[in-house]
């Protein structure tokens, strides 16, 4: 399993990810609000484009906003190994989903807990990953809702019955008490606060994995 840490919680956001780039993560992942989406933590384009001056590592995008046209390019133009954007922000998720892979970046496609997940499953062989939000997307800091990890479990489902070589990624609520109950459905676990709030970023990781 890998780890995609955020730094929503940072205060200072060059020196939470300079750490970061010194430990066992395996990728950044960038929480970008923008639009009524959702509400929460803005952090503006202007200061995450600047994000490849701290970390050599490859960024895991979550675009949570409706203004895909816009940010898919920007977002492309930087070190990235995922942008994912969510099934609920758009009626036409296969011209995103080409758009991001025109770029030649893996496309991931996010849900939220209270989403059906028959309304990804028509794109599951379309896309590369397949993100969970295990709380409501635009805070840090929130409780891992217990009962997504049933729909972990039916997605997981689905993707072998289908046979597609698709990620499982975890969103919101990781610690080292709520990975137990998932770690063995998900390939990646994205976790915020529990790492960045600790006194040691590396043993917070390594703990996790």
């Amino acid at each position: 399993m890998k780890i995609s840490t955020s730094f929503l919680a940072c205060k200072d956001i060059k020196t939470c990810v300079s750490n970061l780039d010194k430990t066992d993560a395996d990728y950044i992942h960038v929480d970008f609000i923008k639009g009524k989406f959702v509400t929460g933590k803005k952090i503006p384009f202007r200061k995450l484009k600047r994000l490849p001056d701290y970390t050599t590592k490859r960024l895991d995008v979550h675009l949570m906003t409706e203004k895909l046209d816009k940010y898919i390019p920007k977002f492309s133009m930087l070190n990235c190994e995922f942008i994912t954007f969510h099934i609920e922000a758009t009626k036409n998720p296969m011209k995103y989903i080409k758009m991001i892979h025109s770029y030649g970046i893996k496309c991931g496609l996010a849900i939220n807990p209270n989403t059906p997940i028959n309304e990804i499953e028509p794109y599951l062989g379309n896309v590369d990953l397949i993100l969970v939000m295990g709380v409501e997307p635009g805070y840090g800091g929130q409780k891992f809702i217990p009962d997504v990890i049933e729909k972990i479990k039916e997605i997981r489902k689905r993707i072998l019955f289908h046979k597609l070589d698709v990620l499982i990624s975890v969103d919101g609520g990781i610690n080292d008490k709520t990975i137990l109950g998932i770690n063995n459905y998900i390939d990646i676990a994205v976790a915020g606060s529990f790492i960045t709030n600790s006194n040691n970023y590396q043993d917070a990781i390594l703990l996790l994995k």
